[in-house]
C-alpha cells in the first residue's frame, strides 16, 4: 500500500458544481492538499518537465486521511443465516467450477462467525475440496481424495445432521459422473455459526477475505436432510448481494454451445464468475472537496498532495455547463479509455528485469512520476491485464486510485530524451500545450458529458479535436460524433486505434465500466467462446467495425497495424498539393516528408496506425493528403487480426506491407461538417517539437484555423 495516494468520485466536474477526493496516508505527518492547472504532465527535461500553475481554489477537509484498506475480490453475501439457528440439520448444495490452484485456501461457502463456530466449504491448496467445521471449540476437517480438475463442473453437495454428529460432502463431476465421497462423525454436536451470515467466494459476508477464484452456480440450502436423487431439481431464485461486481454473463454448467447470448438460454449462463482481485470501488471516505465556481476555466486539473517527502497528485477535468461554450474549440478527453486503461501493468515489468531497470533509472533521472502498477497491484489492473485464474479482467471503474492517471507517468522508457515514452493522459497533455501556446480558446467535455449528454454537448462548438487515443467508445458516444459532424461539426481525429472497442456501463452505479473482447481485434486476452454479450446491457460487445460501425464510417480511417512505440513520418501525396479540396492545408508547408521528430516515439507516425478503406465506410470523396512509410523493421509491424487471413492473405486482397501506413484523411460532409485525420496514435507527439514550430504544427494550425474561422 502506498504511503500517499487516492482517487476522485469523478473524473470531470461541471463547473459550479462539487468533485470530491478520497485520499489514504500511512504517514502521521501534516497533509497539505492544493487545486493545480496541470500545464505540462511530460516529466521529459527537453520539454520542460512536470509544470503546473497553483489556483486559488480552497479545498475543504471533509475528514482526516488515514490509512485505507483496499477492499479487493468479488464475493456473494446471502443474507441472515438465522434460519440454520433453529435448524441443526441442513442441505447445502451448488455447481462449482473451479479456476486456480493457489497456494492460498480459497472460500467457496461459508457462514462461520466471529468466534470461528460454523462450517466452512474450501478449496485446498492441493485442490482438494474440504469442509471445515467448527464447533464447541473443535476444528474438523474433511477433504475429497482426489483435487478438483480446473474447469470442471462439479454438483457439490453438503449436508450436516447436528445432533447425530454426523457430516458428508460429495462432489460429482458433471462431464464423467465421478463422484467423491466422504463422511465425518465427531463425539460432539455440530452447531452452527450462531446468527453469522451465509456467504459465497469468501470466508465473510461482510469483506472479501480467502476469496474463490472460479464460478458458482444455484446455491441453495434447505433446513433439512436431502439425499442426491432430491436435490437435483431444486435450485434458489436469488443468489443475494454481490460485491466488487464478479463476472455475469458467463457460460455455466448447462452450456452447449447452441445460444450464443444468456438472453437466449438464461439456464445456461446461470453462473457468476469470482475473482480474488475484483475490484468496482475502494469504499473509502472522502477527506476532501472543492467546489468549482461557475465562471472557473475548464482545463485539466490536479489535487496535489503533500506530506513530508511523499507526493500524490490526483487529475480531473472542469467542463463548462452544458450550452454554454466558451469558445469555437472543444477537447474530447478519453476518460473512458483512461478507466479501461486504469492501471495498467505491462508485461515486460514482469518478464524483462533489464527493461524494469531501464524505465525505473528514467523515471528517477527525469524526477517521473514514481509508482508503478505492476508493483503496486492491490489497486486492481487494468483490462489489459488478466485475472490469477488467466481470465481477461472485462470490469474496471475509476473508483480507486490510477497510477498511470498521474502527471509524470511514464509507459515506456527512452533512452533518447527526445522521446517521451508517454500513452493517455500525459500523452494528451501535448496537444493542450499546443492550443494555449498557440492562444486557441478551448472547452473541455470528457467522454462522461459525451455519453450522458450526446449532441446537446457538442452542439455549441464549431469544431471538436480528440487526443491521441480515443479508443472506447458507448453506442450514445458514436450517435453524438455522428450527429455532430452531419449536423455541421468540424471533427479533427488527432490520434489512432481511435473508436475501436464497445463498451457497456453500469447503468445502476456511475463509473464503472465493461469490455468484452469478442471476435477480432488486438487484444490483450480473448473472451471465452460464448460470452460475448456485455452484462450491463446485453448488447454484443467487442469491435464496433463487427457492430456495423467501422471507424472508416465515423472518421474516414480505421485500425490497420501496430508496433512497438517508435515513429516514422508522412509522405505528403503530389496530388492533393493540386487539389483546392486540400491544399489550404498544406499552406506554408514546403517539405515533402514531415513528422520526421516527435516526443512520442520520435516521429508523428508510430505505434498504432490508421488506414482509409472504402470497402469499410471511408467516403469515396475522402482525400489522402499523406501517408506514412518505412516504418522501422525491427518494431515489428504486424496486421491487425480482422486484416488477416492467412500469413500471406489479408481482406483487402493487399500485402501485409501495403497496408501498415497511417493514412491522413479529409473529407466533408453534406450538412456542412467537415473531418481531418491524421491515424496515428504518435501525432500530438510531433507538435511541440522546435518549440511548436514544425511542419505538424503548421498543419493542424491551418486546420483548426479554418475550421473555426466563421
Amino acid at each position: 500500500m502506498l504511503t500517499l495516494t487516492g482517487y476522485a468520485n469523478r473524473l470531470s466536474v461541471i463547473a459550479g458544481d462539487t468533485i470530491q477526493f478520497h485520499v489514504a496516508k500511512a504517514s502521521a505527518e501534516v497533509l497539505t492538499a492544493e487545486v493545480v492547472r496541470v500545464d505540462c504532465a511530460d516529466p521529459n527535461p527537453a520539454i520542460g518537465g512536470i509544470r503546473y500553475t497553483s489556483t486559488a481554489l480552497d479545498v475543504h477537509e471533509l475528514g482526516p486521511a488515514c490509512a485505507q484498506h483496499v477492499p479487493i475480490g468479488s464475493y456473494a453475501s446471502l443474507g441472515s443465516a438465522g434460519l440454520l439457528e433453529n435448524h441443526e440439520r441442513f442441505t447445502l448444495c451448488l455447481l462449482l467450477q473451479p479456476r486456480l490452484r493457489s497456494a492460498n485456501t480459497q472460500v467457496i461457502c461459508s457462514n462461520r462467525d466471529e468466534s470461528a463456530q460454523g462450517f466452512q466449504l474450501e478449496q485446498l491448496s492441493n485442490g482438494q475440496l474440504a469442509l471445515r467445521m467448527s464447533s464447541t471449540g473443535q476444528d474438523h476437517l474433511l477433504s475429497l481424495e482426489a483435487p478438483l480438475h480446473l474447469g470442471s463442473w462439479y454438483r457439490v453437495l453438503l449436508s450436516v445432521d447436528g445432533p447425530a454428529q454426523r457430516a458428508a460432502l460429495i462432489a460429482t463431476d458433471l462431464r464423467s459422473s465421478y463422484k467423491q465421497e466422504r463422511e465425518l462423525c465427531t463425539n460432539t454436536r455440530l452447531r452452527l455459526g450462531s446468527k453469522a451470515q451465509l456467504s459465497l467466494a469468501s470466508s465473510s459476508a461482510h469483506k472479501p477475505l480467502d476469496c474463490f477464484n472460479g464460478r458458482i452456480e444455484d446455491p441453495w440450502l434447505l433446513a433439512r436432510i436431502l439425499d442426491g436423487e432430491q436435490t437435483r431439481e431444486l435450485a434458489v431464485k436469488d443468489h443475494g448481494e454481490l460485491f466488487n461486481t464478479p463476472t455475469r454473463a458467463v457460460r455455466g454448467s448447462q452450456w452447449n454451445g447452441k445460444e450464443q447470448c444468456f438472453r437466449h438460454a438464461p439456464r445456461h449462463y446461470a453462473a457468476i464468475h469470482f475473482h480474488q482481485d475484483d475490484l468496482d470501488d475502494c469504499r473509502w471516505p472522502a477527506t476532501h472537496a472543492v467546489q468549482i465556481p461557475l465562471d472557473f476555466a475548464s482545463d485539466a486539473y490536479a489535487l496535489l498532495l503533500k506530506t513530508g517527502t511523499f507526493s500524490e497528485n490526483i487529475p480531473f477535468f472542469v467542463v463548462p455547463p452544458k450550452g454554454q461554450a466558451r469558445s469555437k474549440i472543444a477537447v474530447l478527453v478519453s476518460t473512458y479509455t483512461y478507466t479501461v486503461y486504469g492501471n495498467h501493468a505491462r508485461p515486460e515489468w514482469f518478464a524483462d528485469p533489464a527493461w524494469r531497470e531501464s524505465y525505473i533509472d528514467q523515471v528517477q533521472s527525469w524526477g517521473a512520476y514514481p509508482h508503478n502498477p505492476g508493483e503496486h497491484q492491490d489497486f486492481g489492473l487494468s483490462t489489459y491485464n488478466s485475472h490469477p485464474d488467466g481470465s481477461g479482467i472485462g470490469l474496471v471503474s475509476w473508483r480507486r486510485p490510477m497510477l498511470n492517471l498521474r502527471m509524470g507517468y511514464l509507459t515506456y522508457p527512452y533512452p533518447e530524451i527526445r522521446a517521451s515514452g508517454l500513452r493517455h493522459y500525459p500523452a494528451d497533455s501535448h496537444l493542450l500545450m499546443w492550443l494555449k501556446h498557440h492562444k486557441l480558446d478551448f472547452d473541455l467535455v470528457t467522454d462522461e458529458e459525451l455519453h450522458r449528454e450526446g449532441l446537446d454537448r457538442l452542439r455549441p462548438y464549431q469544431t471538436l479535436i480528440t487526443g491521441s487515443h480515443p479508443e472506447y467508445h458507448s453506442e450514445a458516444m458514436l450517435d453524438a460524433l455522428q450527429n455532430y459532424r452531419d449536423q455541421g461539426g468540424k471533427l479533427i481525429y488527432l490520434g489512432g486505434n481511435g473508436f475501436y472497442w464497445k463498451i457497456a456501463l453500469d447503468p445502476a452505479r456511475e463509473g464503472i465500466i465493461e469490455v468484452r473482447r469478442a471476435e477480432g481485434g488486438i487484444r490483450a486476452w480473448a473472451a471465452e467462446p460464448g460470452e460475448y454479450f456485455h452484462q450491463f446491457d446485453s448488447e454484443y460487445g467487442g469491435l464496433w467495425r463487427r457492430n456495423a460501425r467501422p471507424p472508416q464510417q465515423l472518421v474516414g480511417v480505421g485500425f490497420t497495424a501496430q508496433g512497438n512505440f517508435v515513429g516514422s513520418y508522412y509522405r505528403i501525396r503530389k496530388e492533393a498539393r493540386a487539389d483546392p479540396l486540400v491544399s489550404w492545408i498544406l499552406e506554408g508547408i514546403d517539405e515533402e516528408i514531415i513528422g520526421l521528430e516527435g516526443f512520442s516515439g520520435h516521429g508523428a507516425a508510430g505505434f498504432e496506425l490508421d488506414r482509409a478503406d472504402e470497402r469499410l465506410g471511408t467516403p469515396a470523396r475522402a482525400v489522402v493528403i499523406a501517408s506514412s512509410e518505412k516504418h522501422p523493421a525491427d518494431a515489428p509491424w504486424v496486421l491487425v487480426p480482422e486484416e488477416q487471413l492467412t500469413h500471406i492473405t489479408t481482406l483487402p486482397g493487399k500485402s501485409h506491407q501495403e497496408l501498415i501506413r497511417a493514412d491522413m484523411t479529409y473529407f466533408d460532409c453534406p450538412g456542412g461538417g467537415a473531418v481531418f485525420s491524421v491515424g496515428s496514435i504518435t501525432f500530438c507527439g510531433s507538435l511541440p517539437s522546435g518549440d511548436f514550430n514544425n511542419p505538424c504544427s503548421r498543419l493542424l494550425l491551418n486546420v483548426v484555423r479554418r475550421f473555426t474561422s466563421s
